[in-house]
């Protein structure tokens, strides 16, 4: 008997640009994250919240009653617009929802579900007891179908274009500490199947000082079906120049299923941020698209400027919103890392 999974079913994976009918989230409470800045790096969330709920429905995850108080108390005196916020009592190891949280489908006739891998937080480098359970707690709160492929699967693995293509890296997916029993033929049919896409583009290596092995939305993300900003390193002494050189050749080479040509628009990489002598996984790529606009981690560096106005040409329909991300990357992520989407209306 053929399996069912969401492509047979007509569902469809939507781009992140395309209207959202709500973004949802998991509140940092892990201060071992941030040692030295766990304060801080709230605040900004914080400002990250209050930009995305102007426009759209926010769901906060929360790991109990006193921090649901707290939260809302801050994020009322920021001026955040309650009404499109709810919080949800999940319990939570900490905050990436892009990679613990669901992905959002829709199909032509308005129908949703969700698709909950499997969670090892990055090969098992930390704890996922609670994180590996919020899928599927997601779905039991949105009453939406509910697929489980049974592999690992991270959402800031894989960048999609919402026409049939998705982009991921081999360092990551086929890394060992993920589904060691599966071939790359093996892990492009369950991406094929459950995220409903026709063709993987492979890159090879993400940047420094990122635990996730890897990630794509640090290095390249679509800005629409047909064009892919890629990070690039001018600095050829600086540790990311090498593999975002690699990559960049790559991509040039990639070819969209239909047969055309990727656009490839180059992103800089912002000055290396480093963390008690090493590196942070900093990365002007980690942008959030939202119905308010495009959401950019900045950095008080130079090269700030320079990328808003790149991302600002590549989105020209959608505001520019940059918020300083100079403590949750400490943590080692920004607003994408984040940000799950829940597309459609």
């Amino acid at each position: 008997m053929e399996k069912i999974t969401p492509k047979s079913l007509g569902f469809r994976f939507p781009a992140e640009w395309e209207a959202h009918k709500a973004t949802w989230l998991t509140y940092p409470q892990n201060p071992e994250s941030w040692p030295d800045n766990f304060a801080k790096a709230c605040n900004e969330f914080n400002l990250f919240v209050k930009a995305i709920c102007n426009n759209e429905m926010v769901h906060i995850n929360v790991n109990d009653l006193l921090t649901l108080q707290t939260v809302s108390k801050a994020l009322d005196k920021l001026g955040c617009k309650m009404e499109n916020i709810l919080f949800h009592d999940i319990l939570s190891d900490d905050c990436w929802c892009r990679d613990h949280g669901p992905v959002f489908l829709v199909n032509s006739k308005g129908d949703k579900a969700l698709v909950s891998a499997e969670f090892n937080a990055w090969g098992n480098k930390y704890s996922s007891v609670n994180d590996n359970l919020i899928a599927t707690q997601i779905a039991e709160i949105t009453g939406y179908s509910c697929f489980k492929p049974g592999v690992v699967m991270e959402g800031g693995s894989i960048e999609i274009n919402g026409d049939g293509t998705l982009l991921t890296t081999k360092s990551c997916l086929l890394n060992k500490n993920r589904n060691p029993h599966l071939s790359l033929a093996d892990i492009e049919e369950y991406l094929k199947e459950y995220y409903c896409i026709e063709q993987v583009l492979w890159l090879e290596d993400g940047i420094a000082g990122d635990d996730t092995d890897g990630h794509i939305d640090d290095i390249a993300r679509f800005s629409n079906s047909g064009t892919l900003l890629m990070a690039v390193e001018e600095d050829k002494r600086n540790i990311n120049y090498i593999a975002l050189t690699r990559n960049l050749q790559f991509a040039s080479r990639f070819k969209l299923f239909n047969g055309s040509q990727l656009n490839i628009i180059e992103l800089p990489m912002p000055e290396l941020q480093l963390a008690d002598g090493h590196p942070l996984p900093a990365s002007y790529a980690n942008f959030y698209l939202c119905n308010s606009g495009v959401i950019v981690p900045i950095f008080n560096c130079k090269k700030d400027l320079k990328a808003m106005d790149i991302l600002e040409k590549a989105f020209p329909s959608k505001e520019i919103i940059p918020i300083l991300s100079v403590n949750m990357i400490y943590g080692l992520g920004s607003w994408h890392c984040l940000s799950q989407q829940e597309s459609g209306v």
